[in-house]
């Protein structure tokens, strides 16, 4: 039996600007009822009235008309995605700042287990130090109700493990808004879908959002041509074009892999970038940037060590690691920004790059949208073409009557791709990113995905985004601390199956070490050899034949997230869809027993 809901909008209908947010006609006012186990994404475009919902929720606006009900003794925290830190000397004192503020020992626990000290000043704190404070704060305050808002942004992968398996452990419910994709298939159950003022519910988590999402504007479709309002549609269409972007992404897809599998050809398997081409000439005139034995050391520490890599045109090239791993290290490495200590970097003199970074620094509030693409003129240069700057905004999902508009009056979503769209128009054959995913909303993600994707040049991106990287790059470097670097064909997921190879075969080594114990003694002349222990025919034939099952596993399991991935497969074969899924979580089970299994086996073979 369900339980009641501990908190609930009912009949809302907001204002904002002169116009109806939310409702505006009895059939349109919003409705929202929350579970105590609810795990919700809440998705909609970046201006659809997202954070709007949240201050709803938390009661800091009212609404025009509808009523708000909250369960006597519900805790609602929020982790906000630009907390203020301003009149706090410290970050403790944000945490502990407030009416709702959690123990400071609480804020200290979970502060321990995610690696920030919260005695650090807020003024000098980084965007990661920042979020990991926000955190530490709101899971701090124990609640019932968890607001989320772009809670990975300047997360690293580790402190994004960490809050994935918190999460996964936590009793409450929990609205998220998210532009990561795999953050939000782990976590969620529930998909809220705000969209042109409307609030759909629908009980299944984000992985099967997008086959609902076509499903409805399929029937969307069906009424409009009923109701004869075929111009209305059409330009609806053209203003999402999700399922067209959709299905050509998917034919962008199929041709990244088959870059990957020509990178994979050039790296031994030992992961260096020691490059095997038929033609060494046409390898050098495809290159682009080439590393020959980098190091680069600071304060005594090996940032970078003996790294080689030759990137071609049209690489895209993933990046990924801790904060503190050296990834801005080594991105300035590769561009030139700053020399190595020993080794060369060489670099095509035509290479003409363009910087996208996280500060959004080129925005000034009181410019228009006009101003920022076009110098306050009607036209604008994309790559040396003209485009009308109107028509130009609408390649970016906005409404070109924001022309306009002043900066500081868009959301952070619409800021970022408006510098997106700013700095794509500019002509380059290398463009790098750093965290570019933050603050988008999913659908320009798909767009951004596009664009890499018909980008002449080459891409370097910095990103914690697992889904987006998986989508976007043929080759990522990954860091973990110690100096070395990776060198992978593929995305996010790849590297992470081979340092998933690498952990267990240290666990093997370090067991076998272990359980040989000090050497013995030599035996003397006359003593007789110690007797050999010999496994059972059950044992010896599981520890030849288990890895065999184990590399069968790990394909079954990426063939059926593959089939998985298909936005039409959840509405056109349910039943398809929920029997491949379970294979997916009996074939991670059985692998984690069979992984076990041999590792123990091998104890007792090394020992």
């Amino acid at each position: 039996m369900a339980q009641p809901p501990i908190l609930s909008l009912e009949g809302i209908g907001l204002q904002q600007g002169g116009r109806w947010l939310f409702g505006g006609g009895d059939s349109d006012d919003l409705d929202l009822h929350v579970g105590p186990r609810d795990r919700m994404a809440l998705i909609g475009r970046n201006g659809a009235g997202k954070t709007t919902l949240f201050r709803l929720i938390r009661d800091i606006i009212e609404p025009d008309r509808g009523l708000r009900k909250v369960k006597p003794g519900t805790r609602i925290a929020t982790l906000e995605q630009e907390p203020d830190f301003s009149d706090c000397e410290t970050l403790m004192d944000f945490a502990l700042a407030g009416d709702d503020a959690p123990e400071s020992y609480e804020v200290e626990a979970i502060a321990d287990q995610l690696g920030i000290d919260m005695t650090t000043p807020a003024e000098g704190a980084s965007g990661g130090e920042r979020r990991r404070a926000a955190i530490a704060r709101a899971l701090a305050q124990d609640p019932d109700l968890l607001l989320m808002d772009e809670p990975t942004n300047h997360l690293d992968l580790a402190a994004i493990d960490w809050l994935e398996d918190w999460l996964s452990r936590y009793r409450g419910a929990f609205i998220v808004i998210s532009h990561d994709r795999t953050f939000l298939n782990r976590l969620t159950n529930a998909t809220l879908w705000l969209d042109r003022g409307l609030l759909r519910r629908k009980d299944v988590g984000f992985g099967g959002y997008e086959a609902w999402e076509e499903q409805v504007m399929a029937e969307e479709a069906r009424a409009a041509e009923r109701l004869d309002a075929r111009l209305k549609l059409e330009a609806h269409w053209l203003e999402r074009g999700v399922t067209a972007r959709r299905k050509r992404n998917q034919g962008r897809l199929e041709k990244l892999h088959e870059m990957r599998a020509r990178r994979a050809a050039m790296i031994d398997p030992a992961g260096t970038a020691k490059l095997k081409l038929a033609s060494e000439d046409e390898t050098r005139s495809k290159s682009v940037i080439v590393a020959d034995k980098v190091a680069k050391t600071y304060d005594g520490r090996s940032v970078i060590r003996d790294f080689s890599l030759r990137i071609q045109r049209g690489d895209r090239i993933g990046v990924v690691g801790a904060n503190g791993a050296g990834k801005t290290t080594l991105l300035k490495l590769l561009t030139g920004e700053i020399p190595p200590d020993t080794g060369k970097v060489t670099i095509a003199r035509t290479l003409t790059g363009v910087m996208i970074d996280q500060q959004r620094a080129l925005l000034q509030p009181d410019k228009s949208v006009r101003d920022i693409l076009a110098e306050g003129g009607d036209w604008i240069d994309v790559d040396g073409t003209r485009k009308h700057v109107q028509g130009y905004l609408k390649d970016f999902l906005f409404d070109p009557g924001i022309v306009d508009t002043k900066v500081a009056t868009l959301s952070g979503g619409e800021r970022s791709r408006l510098l997106l769209a700013r700095e794509f128009a500019r002509k380059s054959n290398l463009l790098v990113l750093d965290e570019p995913t933050n603050d988008l909303d999913l659908e320009t993600l798909d767009l951004l995905q596009e664009v890499i994707a018909d980008y002449e040049g080459t891409v370097l991106i910095v990103s914690h985004d697992r889904d987006f990287l998986d989508r976007t790059v043929n080759l990522t470097l990954g860091l973990d601390g110690s100096g070395l670097v990776d060198i992978v064909a593929g995305g996010y997921a790849d590297w992470e199956a081979k340092r998933t190879r690498r952990t267990s075969r240290d666990r093997v080594t370090k067991a076998s070490a272990e359980s040989r114990g000090p050497p013995a003694p030599a035996p003397s002349p006359t003593a007789p050899p110690p007797p050999s222990r010999k496994l059972s025919y059950k044992d010896q034939r599981d520890y030849d034949l288990l890895p065999q099952r184990i590399a069968e596993l790990e394909s079954a399991i990426i063939k059926g997230e593959q089939i998985l991935s298909d936005p039409d497969l959840f509405t056109a074969d349910n039943a398809r869809f929920r029997e491949i899924s379970q294979g997916i979580e009996n074939a991670r089970a059985e692998k984690d027993t069979a992984e076990d299994r041999w590792l123990e086996l091998a104890e007792l073979v090394e020992g």
